[in-house]
């Protein structure tokens, strides 16, 4: 699923995707935010690790699960 993390004060948004269900990562982030943690931190399919600072946020984009089709299209 990809996840895309917008900066306040930055033109780039930080882009990758995440092996977690947009569930996990909702409650993640509101859980940073709700006990005023100083940074978010989230993982990519790749195992690298992303410390966003909490007061930077300026939002969180996560995308649907993407399913693979198989086959032709008309």
């Amino acid at each position: 699923m990809e996840v895309r993390i917008g900066i306040q004060n930055s033109p780039r948004e930080l882009g990758f995707e995440s092996s977690e269900t947009p569930a996990a990562v909702q409650q993640k982030v509101a859980e940073a935010i709700e006990n005023g943690s100083s940074h978010l931190t989230l993982t990519d399919e790749g195992g690298r690790l992303y410390i966003v600072p909490t007061a930077s946020l300026a939002y969180v984009e996560v995308g649907s699960e993407k399913t693979r089709r198989v086959g032709f299209v008309a």
